[in-house]
């Protein structure tokens, strides 16, 4: 295939590798979401993401997910778009409001609109792909499929919740146990610390606990402020991250399954666990003993969504974003991080092991996503490798090394919290070197065009 410019004949194939490859990911996609579909109707009787987001256009969903998803696509769209998008959103939703009180229809105290947002970004689809053309079309799309993506992403995470209770019957949760008493047990510590805080501490960590996702977009819009300006989307932001973080995330608590230390060492919470499926009820007053560890049997309903930690990854992702943007974000991002942290702690979902794993978790997928957009050379390379390396050897040594780690803590504890450090320190040295050269004139070599406009990344 051959276009005629200037009288000029240029090849114009140049455009089949990318296109190939958008196909191969979306078939890739598709397969997997079929596969999840059928794994969740087999192991839960209960409808896959892709049916639950279809139910959603008529009965009554969670709002919370379906507007983040639209105030990220509005990203794309100017100030009057954004106007009429958000008000067509509340009358549809007014709408199915009125209907279901017209005929009495029983809905859950969270479920009570959001119809009106999912409508509003299929409408924008079907106007990309009827009314809009070349750049603008694509535009519309990448905004249309960052939004659907936090939906479905969640739903997504719920699937795999299910998956994981349901196929993991034995835990691992004396094994990270044993190993966090090279840590302190912090766990144990900070349950302490938050009891004698009394009721206003609890109720501010759990908001921050709950409402990360809220957050995140709050910092995502920020990042994304002048898409619509400049009709294009920032070569890294921080929506990429989240879906890459809650995407490989849940594969890893298939490996290793961990429920938490409320919950295998506690009464549970939530409406799952309780002290019949516990080890022992000694969370957080009595740490727990140094025996061998092994597995343990657990519920079929508690979700193993431990190791790592993702809460803390995403908390990391938004502090790490933050960085860039203004004092009062900074602060807020810092503040975010430091009170997921304590919450993770203090509420007993998570041991101190879970967090060292979730740090170099992200800032390794961190530092993957932006080698992808400058590309790889040596630098890069040596910083994801090194951070997944790791990553590995950490997890390993809680499942097969976590007695030796209980039994010399004066060694092995400093030992985790050094490899930590080491790949913070790698993460900032090696970007703040990329950032430099980013920020620093062209080479005099590259073409004109392409100094001023470099491709952009979604």
């Amino acid at each position: 295939m051959f276009s005629r410019t200037n009288g000029t004949v240029r090849l114009a194939a140049w455009r089949r590798p990318r296109t190939v490859l958008w196909a191969a990911a979306g078939a890739v996609a598709l397969g997997f979401f079929i596969a999840l579909e059928i794994a969740t109707r087999h192991y839960g009787d209960v409808p896959g993401p892709l049916t639950d987001l279809a139910g959603e256009l008529v009965l009554a969903p969670q709002p919370g997910p379906l507007y983040c998803g639209l105030a990220v696509m509005t990203v794309v769209l100017t100030w009057r778009e954004r106007a009429v998008a958000i008000g067509t959103a509340i009358g549809i939703d007014l709408v199915f409001i009125l209907a279901r009180w017209a005929v009495d229809a029983e809905t859950p105290a969270d479920h009570f609109f959001g119809n009106g947002a999912l409508w509003v970004m299929l409408g924008c689809a079907y106007i990309a792909v009827t009314r809009r053309t070349g750049r603008e079309r694509a535009l519309l799309l990448k905004g249309v499929a960052l939004g659907l993506l936090l939906v479905v992403g969640r739903k997504t995470s719920y699937a795999w919740l299910l998956i994981t209770s349901k196929t993991r019957p034995t835990v691992l949760d004396q094994y990270v146990a044993t190993a966090d008493h090279a840590l302190g047990n912090p766990s144990w510590v900070a349950g302490r610390v938050l009891d004698a805080s009394g009721p206003v501490v609890t109720h501010l960590l759990d908001f921050v606990y709950a409402q990360l996702a809220a957050a995140a977009i709050v910092f995502a819009l920020y990042q994304l402020r002048h898409v619509a300006a400049e009709r294009r989307f920032p070569r890294h932001h921080l929506v990429r991250t989240f879906l890459v973080i809650g995407l490989l995330g849940p594969g890893i608590y298939m490996i290793f399954p961990v429920v938490g230390p409320i919950f295998a060492y506690g009464p549970g919470t939530s409406g799952t666990g309780g002290v019949e499926f516990a080890a022992a009820n000694l969370w957080p007053h009595t740490p727990p003993p140094l025996d061998a560890p092994h597995p343990m049997p657990y519920d079929a309903f508690t979700p193993r969504n431990c190791m790592p930690s993702l809460h803390t990854a995403w908390a990391t992702a938004i502090f790490i974003h933050s960085r860039k943007g203004p004092r009062v974000l900074r602060y807020a991002g810092t503040f975010w991080l430091i009170a997921t942290l304590s919450a993770t702690l203090g509420f007993g979902y998570h041991y101190g092991a879970d967090l060292v794993a979730g740090v170099v978790f992200t800032l390794t997928i961190e530092a993957a996503l932006r080698a992808y957009d400058r590309g790889w050379d040596r630098s890069a390379t040596r910083l994801v490798s090194y951070g997944a390396a790791v990553f590995v050897a950490l997890v390993t040594s809680y499942r097969y090394l976590p007695v030796q780690m209980a039994a010399h803590p004066w060694f092995f504890g400093p030992l985790l919290v050094l490899a930590m450090a080491s790949v913070i320190y790698g993460y900032v040295r090696t970007t703040g070197r990329w950032d430099r050269k980013s920020d620093g004139p062209p080479p005099a070599h590259l073409p004109q065009q392409r100094r001023e406009s470099q491709p952009e990344r979604v």
